[in-house]
């Protein structure tokens, strides 16, 4: 199963949910509010209808929120838990209470369906959530592995061809040294052929000669090899430095990409939440503003996002293109103020 399968799931599990939610909300006021006109006094029947919806929008926080932090692979500790059971017993026994005063066994375990259905979708939503979060986690993980494994195996072949090529260099070079070596020893052979012909004649002379002449000959193969001794190193000094030019880029294009990679997730997390009712705080909604504007998304999106007015999001988008400009691309870290 891949990523896009696995947010079908999500969006299928969102819409499952909230189509829940929406009919035991509705359910929940229709069987609610006639209870409640009738423990109201007279003039105050209107007001009959506020409990159930006091009760189920406490039901729609919970549920949102958990969406929320499931998305983020984050937990809100004891209080949620309590919220969420008390607001569903509260539904079930607000639905309940008509048909147990009059003790109508039927009626009670056919108004306690939706009020029970509500409770186990809710508490099974946030566990098919949090599964799923874990799951792109861990596909996420894998296709990074997956590239880092593909980048290495990409620098080993490069190095084993450039140790190739240096063996074959070195290898070309020793060839030449022994071509030479040779050409000098056959020429050495004949110059003794011709000198010992000449001997008896210019002994003295021949012998002066050839002294001067091993004594060059040595001192020009003393040059040849500290020429190519010289050579070597420089040949190895510039390998070094090519190498560790290499390691150093790769080592930065490595960077660059984790830390594209992870302020794309972040950005991706502030917005998956979608378009909120109420204002974030501020400092949350810099966040999402901010990872909008990553984005390139809308003034009127980011506004939707975080809740707050849409001449603040666009201030907030003017200061993120000024500070753009002014560090010359440098990105603002995440969380910090705008």
């Amino acid at each position: 199963m891949n990523s896009v399968q696995i947010r079908s799931a999500e969006r299928a599990l969102s819409v499952g949910t909230w189509t829940i939610v929406a009919g035991a909300m509705l359910y929940s006021i229709l069987t609610v509010t006639p209870l409640a006109a009738r423990h109201t006094p007279d003039e105050w029947d209107w007001t009959a209808p506020i409990l159930p919806l006091v009760v189920d929008a406490a039901v729609v926080i919970v549920v949102k929120l958990d969406d929320v932090l499931a998305r983020l692979g984050g937990h809100g500790g004891r209080w949620p838990i309590v919220l969420r059971w008390m607001t569903g017993l509260m539904t079930w026994a607000l639905n309940v209470a008509d048909s147990a005063l009059k003790k109508d066994l039927v009626g009670a375990a056919v108004h306690s369906v939706a009020p029970l259905l509500l409770i186990v979708t809710a508490e099974t939503g946030l566990a098919y959530r949090r599964a799923i979060t874990a799951a792109l986690a861990a596909l996420e993980a894998k296709h990074q592995a997956e590239r880092e494994r593909r980048e290495q195996a990409a620098q080993d072949r490069a190095d084993r061809a450039r140790a190739e090529a240096r063996e074959e260099r070195e290898h070309q070079a020793g060839l030449a040294r022994e071509q030479r070596d040779h050409e000098a020893a056959l020429a050495r052979e004949q110059a003794e052929r011709e000198d010992s012909r000449r001997r008896e004649e210019t002994a003295r002379v021949e012998e002066a000669a050839r002294v001067e002449r091993e004594a060059r000959e040595r001192r020009e193969r003393e040059r040849e090899q500290a020429a190519r001794e010289r050579e070597h190193r420089e040949r190895d000094a510039e390998q070094r430095r090519e190498a560790e030019r290499l390691e150093r880029a790769a080592q930065a294009r490595r960077q660059e990409q984790e830390r594209a990679e992870r302020e794309r997730r972040e950005r991706a997390a502030l917005l998956a939440a979608g378009p909120v009712n109420e204002k974030l705080p501020e400092p949350d909604a810099r966040r999402v503003v901010h990872a909008a504007f990553g984005e390139g998304l809308p003034v009127r999106t980011a506004a939707d996002l975080c809740g707050w007015s849409v001449g603040w999001v666009s201030t907030r988008y003017q200061e993120l293109r000024d500070n753009r400009a002014t560090t010359a691309g440098v990105p603002v870290l995440e969380g910090a103020q705008l």
